[in-house]
């Protein structure tokens, strides 16, 4: 009721933050960010993280990887958008940034009008790894140092993975200053194996083909 008349939504909003189950997934993120933000602003930037992203707007194939589900997410970014909550706002995606010399791309930028702040956002196709702690801390502190202004407040990363182990992720936390926070998502709908296989049309014109290059070859060796 708080965030409905906060946020202004509409009645078919609201059924459709409840059928996705929001009030059980929204401030859920593994973060440290009531130890890394003031108090304020920690517990607003856990309020808009939830525990588990609902992807269920895109499609993809069994087989996809990290760049296919970014291209999915930017071309349904009003989708994306109103699932990661009020308040963000679309920066871009590879936003490119250089640091010593080197060219390094941060998977999708956005800005969070309530934080005023910068939020990093990678995505993983796989699950939770120690290792992508450090290069979404590196991150952070990348976009601090170029991009934020004096009068905007600390960046902070949400990793995005298909799955994750709470012991893991707290683990690899320890010693990072900035505020990062780890979620999963789930409800992708994979492409029928069928829709991947080629059509009748395309394997009768490549049974053709073939066929015309058997015969050319067949006549060059005469």
């Amino acid at each position: 009721m708080n965030h409905t008349i906060a946020e202004g939504w509409s009645r078919s909003t609201l059924q459709n933050y409840i059928r996705s189950g929001l009030y059980g997934r929204a401030g859920t993120a593994i973060t440290n960010f009531s130890e890394k933000l003031s108090s304020a602003q920690g517990k607003l930037a856990q309020e808009i993280t939830k525990d588990t992203y609902d992807l269920g707007f895109i499609t993809l194939s069994p087989d996809y990887d990290e760049a296919d589900l970014e291209d999915a997410l930017e071309q349904n970014i009003t989708r994306f958008l109103l699932e990661l909550g009020t308040g963000f706002a679309f920066i871009g995606r590879q936003k490119e940034i250089v640091v010593a010399g080197k060219t390094r791309k941060i998977d999708m930028l956005f800005y969070h009008i309530r934080l005023k702040c910068y939020v990093v956002v990678e995505l993983k196709a796989v699950s939770f790894e120690p290792e992508f702690a450090g290069k979404l801390n590196f991150y952070v502190n990348a976009v601090n140092e170029l991009i934020r202004t004096p009068d905007e407040n600390p960046t902070i990363g949400l990793l995005i993975c298909k799955d994750k182990e709470q012991t893991e992720v707290q683990w690899a936390f320890q010693g990072i200053q900035t505020p990062i926070g780890v979620a999963s998502y789930d409800n992708i709908k994979l492409e029928e194996i069928r829709k991947q296989l080629p059509t009748e049309k395309q394997i009768q014109q490549r049974i053709e083909l073939a066929e015309e290059e058997f015969n050319l070859n067949r006549k060059k060796r005469r």
